[in-house]
């Protein structure tokens, strides 16, 4: 595995275990040049013929990186763990993969990102729903700024929570 931060190919494992109730494995890392520590995650390649057909009628294989992408430009420099942010894309795709077998449009895959981005982080729920939902102008943002503000717990937001 590649360090992250010198780009050396040598490290040694610290720590293996299993999250996402089994599906995935989670491994502490420390690069033997550097000695900083990284986490790495393992999944099951699923062999997944799944394409996606964009808003455009154009269809595309499904790639998780893509999923991953937006969620960290949505939260980008907001205080979400990269676990948490793991453990969504881990939802929805264990979500879409149980609910289609061929073709899924793009849509229902930000649907169901934006439904559990919502519970985790608003400010990043808003900014991935000005993309998702291809926000116009002003009011379109300021209506779905309205909309979060409007559904908040009344006891304060418990961020960080997916379900």
């Amino acid at each position: 595995m590649r360090c992250p931060f010198c780009a050396a190919n040598k490290d040694k494992v610290i720590d293996s275990r299993a999250t996402d109730e089994g599906r995935v494995i989670r491994r502490r890392r420390e690069c033997t040049k550097c000695a900083k520590r990284f986490t790495t995650y393992e999944h099951v390649e699923a062999n997944v013929r799944l394409q996606v057909v964009k808003k455009d009628g154009s269809r595309v294989p499904y790639d998780r990186n893509k999923i991953v992408q937006g969620l960290e430009k949505a939260c980008y420099k907001r205080p979400i763990r990269a676990e948490a942010l793991e453990e969504l894309v881990n939802h929805v795709e264990e979500d879409l993969f149980h609910r289609f077998d061929r073709e899924i449009d793009s849509d229902e895959i930000g649907r169901s990102i934006a439904i559990r981005l919502k519970n985790l982080d608003q400010v990043a729920y808003v900014r991935f729903a000005s993309v998702y939902k291809q926000f116009r102008d002003l009011d379109d943002f300021l209506d779905e700024v309205r909309e979060v503000l409007d559904t908040a717990p009344n006891e304060g937001p418990e961020q960080g929570q997916l379900f």
